[in-house]
């Protein structure tokens, strides 16, 4: 957790993220990358110079009608110290069943996060952190260009003025392979997502197309977030 620990504290530093007092929700998706932000977060709280507070919440977004189970990672919170919270929705029911949509991540996305921000509210919280790390960057990156002609991504930190709350991505300087190395080293429960449409979406497809041009143009996804930083695009 070291590494991690150094990449948090990089990011939170250089974008200046975390401020005295915060008290920041975290979205846990079930997957890695936000099961480790958590629990990076909440070590990080114990050590950190402005002093702030971490709590996890997953939205569960009940795929095929089912309530997801999500107590594995209830009892890691528990065992840690964790404050950690499950909001119940019918966003697959509205997605899939009422609106029938026929390109369902875009409403799928936007529902999920105004569910995790409006919970993040009811908790106090100010700050809303996701598990977007260095490799999502490069892929958003790339994607905005394969399929907009566009130069952009998301930013390390947004303000959400009609929410009153602040994104941030604090694993936003870290490369994936040190969170897949670190979730196996701490046992970071995961949850497999129960979305028929996982593994099918266009950033799945970008990342794909990077992967096989990985051997003859070496460190493209490190190349993209580079560009981005000395251009100081979307905020980086």
């Amino acid at each position: 957790m070291q590494t991690i620990l150094k990449y948090l504290r990089q990011a939170a530093d250089l974008y200046k993220m975390i401020e005295e007092g915060d008290k920041i929700a975290v979205g846990v998706s079930g997957g890695k990358d936000s099961g480790i932000l958590l629990y990076g977060l909440k070590l990080m709280s114990e050590f950190y110079p402005k002093k702030f507070s971490v709590v996890g919440i997953t939205v569960d977004l009940k795929f095929q009608g089912v309530v997801g189970d999500f107590s594995a990672i209830s009892v890691f919170c528990k065992n840690k110290g964790i404050s950690f919270f499950i909001e119940r929705t019918d966003i697959w029911e509205i997605v899939f069943k009422e609106r029938k949509e026929e390109n369902p991540c875009s409403l799928c996305s936007r529902m999920r996060k105004g569910a995790l921000y409006d919970k993040a509210k009811e908790l106090g919280c100010n700050k809303v952190a996701l598990g977007h790390h260095c490799d999502d960057a490069a892929i958003t990156f790339y994607m905005n260009l394969f399929n907009n002609g566009t130069l952009g991504c998301f930013s390390p930190v947004t303000e959400l003025e009609e929410k009153a709350i602040t994104v941030i991505r604090p694993l936003c300087l870290t490369p994936e392979r040190d969170i897949i190395h670190a979730a196996k080293a701490v046992n970071i429960p995961t949850v497999k997502s129960g979305c028929a449409e996982n593994g099918q979406t266009e950033r799945a497809k970008t990342a794909e197309v990077l992967k096989k041009l990985n051997p003859d143009y070496k460190g493209l996804k490190e190349k993209a977030v580079g560009a981005m930083k000395r251009a100081h695009i979307s905020g980086w």
